[in-house]
């Protein structure tokens, strides 16, 4: 499913909504989420999932087309745990 896909879903999905609208509404929700995960914050929806910030310490890895080894940096990153709704609807 792409963006736009979903932007008809939610507008198709309320009675009234326009597509400018469920853009609108989901672009705000989109940036609110990277808000609050950039400011290490954690984001619980309820039977969706969590949202939180995590850690990826350095590392030596192995280039394969040469075999040398190079230093990959410490990162930040996106850590996602869905919900048990969640889970439950993929495995049925």
């Amino acid at each position: 499913m792409t963006k736009g896909e979903l932007i008809d879903a939610i507008a198709s999905g309320v009675d009234g909504l326009t597509k400018t609208k469920a853009e609108q509404a989901l672009n705000v929700m989109l940036s609110a989420i990277t808000d609050a995960v950039a400011r290490g914050e954690t984001l619980s929806l309820n039977g969706f999932g969590t949202f939180s910030k995590g850690e990826r310490g350095e590392r030596t890895a192995r280039n394969p087309r040469t075999g040398e080894e190079i230093k990959v940096e410490a990162a930040k990153t996106v850590k996602f745990k869905a919900g048990q709704k969640f889970k439950d609807a993929v495995n049925h």
